[in-house]
């Protein structure tokens, strides 16, 4: 019998690479699914992540082991707060991409929006709806701004957080008569979702800043009398190719990258945050005041980070009979007391 070599596995994912720090605190959605609906409908929304908990549910997948018995699953409880409709957008579509045509925005924007963005001055909102509406065998897409009331969360902060979300189902002509309804008012997580439904969440995971090869990417700790180090990397590559190739794991920032999440399932939705608050309320959070999500599983980013739900892109097959139905939710203190 000859030596056996071991079998050393690639340590760390190539998938997430380059594994740069995000530019922005709130993801980006760089697709939009196309649903099928008769009516038309908003395809994200903006809210805080709160916090972790338990709760005990019936399950309903009929292949499980478990169907009609209790089943306990970790979650995340996200406080959503309404949003306003600030403004309507409307896009022509040109040989290179999507190009703005007009956008108007409501009659008297609130006063945080400043903290945001320069609001064009002397626009007029009827104008610029009648523009749009001029040009509707033109426009290929309709998005709306809505921008996060914070003061109506427990996020110690004054700046609203902005984002473009499109409209789909119907005709564009439906679609311009919906938003114009809204534009200016408050939208909540219900006048889009519902309960039982799975959803993408997009994110920005936790901030670890710099940090080696060991904690970054898994590799072993090499033994007491390696050379110069140990919590380094044995070789950085062969002489030829004379250069470091992008695969061998390397130092560099860990954590606060971007990061979408299939298909995540909203348990219960509810309007009193008192229902899900723990004793003491949630470590580095708070107590939750207004409406609430909760998803099952975990999602990336800390406490108070802001968290984009939108309409899957892979929506799973199988068609959930009925909504789930939450027996038990802890509330228990996180701290233990």
């Amino acid at each position: 019998m000859g030596h056996r070599k071991k079998h050393a596995p690639k340590r760390g994912s190539l998938s997430y690479s380059p594994r740069k720090r995000a530019k922005y605190i709130l993801g980006r959605i760089r697709y939009w699914p196309k649903i099928k609906a008769e009516t038309p409908t908003l395809l994200a929304f903006l809210c805080y992540k709160a916090g972790m908990t338990h709760l005990f549910t019936v399950e309903d997948r009929k292949r499980s082991p478990n169907y009609g018995k209790e089943v306990i699953h970790p979650a995340t409880i996200l406080e959503t707060p309404s949003m306003l409709i600030c403004a309507v957008r409307a896009y022509i579509k040109t040989p290179y991409g999507l190009q703005t045509l007009t956008e108007a925005w409501m009659e008297k924007p609130l006063k945080e929006l400043d903290r945001v963005l320069t609001i064009p001055k002397n626009f007029n909102t009827e104008e610029n709806l009648r523009k749009i509406e001029e040009n509707l065998g033109k426009v290929n897409k309709i998005r709306v701004i809505a921008v996060t009331q914070p003061k109506k969360a427990s996020v110690p902060k004054k700046k609203p957080d902005m984002m473009e979300i499109e409209v789909c189902g119907g005709t564009i002509q439906q679609q311009f008569e919906y938003v114009k309804t809204l534009l200016g008012k408050p939208i909540s997580p219900a006048d889009i979702f519902k309960e039982g439904q799975c959803i993408d969440v997009v994110a920005v995971t936790t901030g670890k800043g710099f940090q080696g090869p060991v904690k970054r990417w898994g590799v072993r700790i090499l033994q007491r009398k390696a050379r110069k180090t140990k919590r380094g990397i044995a070789t950085l590559g062969p002489w030829k190719p004379a250069h470091v190739m992008h695969s061998v794991p390397r130092a560099g920032q860990m954590g606060f990258h971007q990061r979408t999440e299939r298909n995540k399932r909203i348990l219960k939705m509810g309007t009193d945050g008192k229902e899900v608050t723990p004793k003491g309320g949630f470590i580095r959070y708070g107590i939750i005041r207004g409406p609430y999500i909760i998803l099952d599983g975990s999602i990336p980013g800390p406490e108070k980070r802001p968290i984009k739900l939108r309409y899957p892109t892979r929506p799973p097959k199988r068609k959930p009979e009925q909504p789930p139905q939450p027996t038990y939710i802890s509330l228990e203190s996180p701290q233990g007391k």
